[in-house]
Parts: structure tokens; C-alpha cells; sequence
């Protein structure tokens, strides 16, 4: 673009005290006396006239094994090719699952193209209210404009009080041109002899994201020079420009003079630690890689990124130090551990990176491919089996133990229920054989829409369980259940009671506490039928371990029922995988990455498909 616009702003006297409220400043302006200089197009609208010319800076925009594993579902083995070096996964067969990533947006989207339509409008106003705001938003100019047309757009505006605030907003919205912008700023130091930190800090994050990063260098100097300090905001604007030039090192230096009064982001780290890699400094980049997981940070993926794309391909600078490709090999298997122990899902360009960084080692012959896993756990590229989902005895007594504590007898568990009924369900468990399945009664039966066949809908279920698997069942309800009504047939309620062992609790109570407490007390063989999927419960769990545990326990040994429950046809449950989705390795010689193929996945689905890498031997 043309001559590079230039704002300085020079003050002669000790700057206006900047006050604070929740990190940010509160007001503060530029108060004279003081120097502007704007070097514009148009000579007439300068004051003090200083012309510069500057050229961009770096401008860069288990345990294996399931008792009664007989239970009916759907899995399909299919037979699938594996293995290959392809830029994406091959399209493959995947088991359905709740837990299947993109499960619930699929759901949501079939039950939105269901619902019937709508009015677009909830009443009459609603369109003159809309129409109202349309109005009210600012349309910035499309070329730089003199102070007096400025003047003139701001007097048809109605003088609004924060007229160049919103200005520069829609600027920025809306992609305007830097040039446009200046003219603003000239307008308002004409007009008003003060631009405040607040328009100054709008303008910034313009040039940032434009990548005008030599102006930001400007906007810079100008702010440390007027202002004692500067707000989160402003600092991580300023990071993110520097680290992207050859003037990253200032970026470091900002990060140092943040940390002294507020704790950086993992955007702050991660720009810098970007440059750093960039620059070859690999050192410095991950001593402010262990600091971010040292203060329980999580880096974002483009960190991680980085950090498996550029390693290995730049010698340090001078006055830094590079690290040796063993170093670097062992940082780097070390964030994959961070992502096993954490249950990070990379997303597919990260993974992309970690398996080119794997077939870049040199001296060593490693292979990657995009895979899948058979239902019985089996990586369809290498053949190896995948980690059980089933827990060890350690691990599930010491989740038995703090669901227990956590969630059965929390500080809330009496607004689900009494003491006494509580009391009670745990002497009739105790008096109880060991039970293979709980089913939720009331869960499944509303799984049928039809009110009529709520009753049919439960009995259905339990019958499979119970005469064609021949499992001990355990089925929770509530008492009005037992009231004989239109949902409620009293025929198919007496048939229930006579194939499983029942409790109905009473109809405030909540039926999760018990439903857990039962499958948990009955031994890691139990499992458990309902379409709720406990993420209540699990935020009640003290730890990211422990909560861990509980996606994992409930991944192997959640029954969700499969379709539509019709009489006359056996019902089918939703498949339980027999391994985890977990990133994993065999004695360093092979990886099995799960990873992010979709941005549909939500927070309790696992991804399905997988990075499969394996060193020559």
C-alpha cells in the first residue's frame, strides 16, 4: 500500500495518572500539553508536521476381559483398508456410540429438521425492534476523510458521546482500510486536542489484526511513553504483533512485565514461544513451555503445532542455544504423555505435524498412517490391540471410592433424597445378589414418546436383559410409577417386578445417585442402561484424574438402547467399545494417537479415528 502513515505522540509534561478497575483502565486520555504528529495525505489536516517513512518489520499475517459381555448390540466388525500415508483418513465403518464424536450434533440436527416450523417472528414489534438497531449502526466511510467531513458525518449522527469509539469499532468489524482509521484519529486530536486510551487500544487491535505490525510499532511507543502502564488487553495485542517480526525478543519482554501484575494466557505464551521456535531458540521456547504447564495452563493446539513443526529446522541464533535432537525428542514425547494424562485430543493438522515429525528423525525409520479401530479394539494398520476400557481393580476402587464420597454422599445429596431413603436403597442392595445391569425405568421408558407405551417400552428392555441374556437386572423407578394410568399399565408394571428385582423411590428423588451406587457396589462387571449422560455428576468429582476415571468407567459399561423399542423384535443396545480412546504407546516402538477429525465433537464424545505410528526395528 502507499506511504506508510505514521502517529507519534510526544508528551512534554509527566503524563495523567491511569486508573484501574478489574485490570483494565478505567478512563484515560492523552492531556496536554503535548506534540501530535500525523502525517496524512493531506497536509492541511496536520499539526506539527513530522513526515517518516518506514517500511514493514517482519510482516507476516489394562485389563481386558467383560463378564456377561453376552449383552446384544450393534457391532459390525467390518473389514476396512488400513495403513497407507494419505493426507486424511480413510472413510471407514464406525460403531455407533453416544460417545462417537459428532454424535450430538447429528442428533441435534436431525431433531431440528423434526420440529415443526415456526413463526419467524414472536410478535409483531419484533421486526420494527430489529430494524431499529440496523439503523442505529455506524457505516464507516470507504475512503480517509478531512476533519470537516468527519465533523459533518458525526453532527448526522446525532453527536452520539462515543462516536469514535464505535467508528473504529465498525472499522475494524467491518475490515476497513488503516487509512480510513488515521483520518479518524486526526479528526479526533483536531477536535478534542486528547485521544484517549481507549480509542488508542481500538486502533491497535485494527492494525494487529490487519498486520500493519510496523504501525503498531508506533502505537507502542506512544502508549508506554504516555501511559504508566498498560491493561491486558493492549499487552497481549503487543505480544502478538512483536512475536510475529524480528523484534520478537520486545515480545518476551512484554510477556516478563505482565507476568508482575497479571498471569499471561496461554495466547501470550504460545505467541512467543512461536517465535522463539521460529528463531531457533528452541530453549527459550520451552522454559516458557514448562512455566505454562507449571501454572496449570493448557497451550492451545497452534502451540503444539509449532512446537512439532519447526523443531529441528533452524540453528540457533547467535547469543541463544539450540537443543540436541534428543533433547528435543524427549520434550516432545512428553507432550504427547500431557495429551494421554490429560485426554487431549489433537486436532488433524497437529496430528498431521507429529507425524511428519516422526518420519523426520533421523536415524530412525518411522511410519505413520490414518486408521481406525475395530470394535474388538484391534488398530486396523498394524494389527496391535489397543488399551482395554475396562479399568484395573486399583483404578475402579479408587473411583468407587470417590464417587462414593463425591457424588452418593456429597454435601447435595439430600436435595436428590432423604437419609432414610437413602438408608433404605443401601440395605436393600446389601440384601441383593450382585446384579449385572441397573436400568434407569424412568429414562427408558421416556425414550418412547408415545405416552401409551411407556410401560410396554420398559418391560421390552428388561425382558431382553432378563430372558434372552439371562442376567440379574436391577430397575430403578418411581413410586408413582406404580400408580396404574395411561402410561402405566399395571399388567406390564406387575411383569417387571416379577423378571427383576425393583426400588421406586420417592417422586422428588432423584434417580442418578442410586443408579450409580448400585452398578458401582456390584463389581466392575455391572453395567448400567440410560441415555443421561452423568455430566453433572462427574463435574461433582474433585479432580481431572478422577473425573477422567468416571468418562472411562462410564464408556464401559454405559447401555444406551439402539433405535426404536417395537414388540415383536429384540432390542438392541448402542456398542460398547472394548478399548480406550486415549493416546498410548508399546514400549516407545509405537504410538496410537486419537485424533480430532471433526469440529463437531463435543466435550464427553471421544474422536474415532486414529494416527498410527510405528518405528522400524
Amino acid at each position: 500500500m502507499g506511504s506508510t502513515f505514521i502517529l507519534k505522540v510526544r508528551t512534554s509534561l509527566k503524563s495523567s495518572q491511569l486508573f484501574f478497575q478489574h485490570g483494565r483502565p478505567a478512563f484515560s486520555t492523552l492531556q496536554p500539553p503535548w506534540v501530535l504528529s500525523v502525517c496524512s495525505r493531506e497536509p492541511s489536516l496536520t499539526l506539527g508536521v513530522r513526515r517518516t517513512h518506514r517500511s514493514s518489520s517482519g510482516q507476516t499475517k489394562g485389563q481386558g476381559g467383560v463378564r456377561n459381555s453376552t449383552i446384544r448390540s450393534g457391532e459390525e466388525d467390518g473389514t476396512v483398508n488400513g495403513g497407507g500415508d494419505k493426507r486424511s483418513a480413510p472413510r471407514q465403518r464406525i460403531h455407533k456410540s453416544v460417545f462417537a464424536a459428532g454424535t450430538a450434533k447429528r442428533t441435534a440436527d436431525i431433531l431440528r429438521r423434526r420440529a415443526p416450523l415456526v413463526c419467524e417472528y414472536k410478535d409483531e414489534e419484533e421486526p420494527e425492534r430489529r430494524s431499529d438497531r440496523g439503523a442505529g449502526r455506524l457505516q464507516p466511510p470507504e475512503r480517509p476523510l478531512p476533519s470537516n467531513e468527519w465533523k459533518k458525518l458525526k453532527e448526522s449522527q446525532g453527536n452520539p458521546p462515543r462516536f469514535e469509539i464505535q467508528m473504529m469499532t465498525a472499522l475494524f468489524t467491518s475490515g476497513g482500510e488503516l487509512d480510513v482509521a488515521k483520518s479518524l484519529l486526526t479528526f479526533v486530536a483536531t477536535e478534542t486536542g486528547t485521544l484517549s486510551y481507549e480509542l488508542l487500544l481500538r486502533y491497535l487491535t485494527l492494525c494487529v489484526s490487519s498486520g500493519h505490525d510496523a504501525e503498531v510499532f508506533d502505537v507502542y511507543d506512544i502508549m508506554r511513553g504516555s501511559f504508566p502502564s498498560l491493561d491486558t488487553g493492549a499487552s497481549s495485542l503487543f505480544i502478538k504483533a512483536f512475536s510475529r517480526t524480528a523484534r520478537w525478543r520486545e515480545a518476551l519482554n512484554i510477556l516478563q512485565e505482565l507476568k508482575k501484575t497479571f498471569s499471561p494466557s496461554p495466547r501470550n505464551y504460545g505467541d512467543v514461544i512461536a517465535a522463539a521456535m521460529q528463531h531457533g531458540d528452541t530453549s527459550t521456547a520451552w522454559a516458557l513451555y514448562d512455566e505454562l504447564i507449571d501454572n496449570g495452563l493448557s497451550p492451545h493446539q497452534e502451540t503444539w503445532e509449532t512446537l512439532f513443526k519447526v523443531a529441528g529446522k533452524k540453528e540457533g541464533e547467535e547469543g541463544t542455544s539450540a537443543m540436541s535432537q534428543a533433547e528435543q525428542q524427549e520434550r516432545h514425547l512428553g507432550i504427547l504423555l500431557h495429551m494421554r494424562n490429560n485426554q487431549i485430543y489433537p486436532q488433524q493438522s497437529l496430528a498431521s505435524s507429529i507425524k511428519s515429525w516422526f518420519e523426520s528423525l533421523t536415524g530412525q525409520e518411522w511410519t505413520g498412517s490414518w486408521t481406525t479401530a475395530t470394535p474388538k479394539g484391534v488398530c486396523r494398520s498394524c494389527g496391535s490391540e489397543l488399551e482395554s476400557i475396562q479399568l484395573t481393580a486399583e483404578e475402579y476402587q479408587q473411583l468407587k471410592d470417590r464417587v462414593m464420597t463425591d457424588i452418593i454422599e456429597g454435601q447435595d445429596v439430600f436435595t436428590k433424597t432423604t437419609p432414610e431413603e437413602l438408608q433404605r436403597f443401601k440395605l436393600f442392595v446389601k440384601r441383593k445378589p450382585a446384579f449385572d445391569v441397573v436400568v434407569d425405568g424412568l429414562n427408558v421408558a421416556n425414550s418412547n414418546k408415545d405416552k401409551s407405551k411407556q410401560s410396554e417400552t420398559l418391560l421390552l428392555v428388561v425382558s431382553e436383559l432378563v430372558d434372552h441374556q439371562g442376567l440379574t437386572v436391577l430397575v430403578l423407578g418411581r413410586k408413582h410409577m406404580l400408580r396404574p394410568s395411561r402410561s402405566w399399565d399395571r399388567n406390564n408394571m406387575n411383569l417387571i417386578q416379577q423378571k427383576a428385582h425393583c426400588f421406586f423411590t420417592d417422586n422428588i428423588s432423584e434417580d442418578d445417585p442410586f443408579l450409580l451406587y448400585a452398578t458401582l457396589h456390584s463389581g466392575n462387571h455391572c453395567r448400567f442402561v440410560s441415555r443421561d449422560l452423568m455430566r453433572d455428576h462427574k463435574a461433582c468429582l474433585p479432580d481431572g484424574a478422577t473425573k477422567r476415571l468416571f468418562f472411562k468407567w462410564q464408556r464401559g459399561h454405559q447401555l444406551v438402547v439402539d433405535g426404536h423399542v417395537t414388540a415383536g423384535r429384540r432390542v438392541r443396545f448402542q456398542s460398547i467399545p472394548s478399548y480406550d480412546t486415549i493416546v498410548q504407546t508399546s514400549g516407545g516402538n509405537s504410538w496410537h494417537i486419537p485424533y480430532d477429525e471433526t469440529e463437531d465433537r463435543s466435550t464427553y464424545e471421544v474422536p474415532q479415528h486414529w494416527l498410527c505410528l510405528n518405528k522400524k526395528l
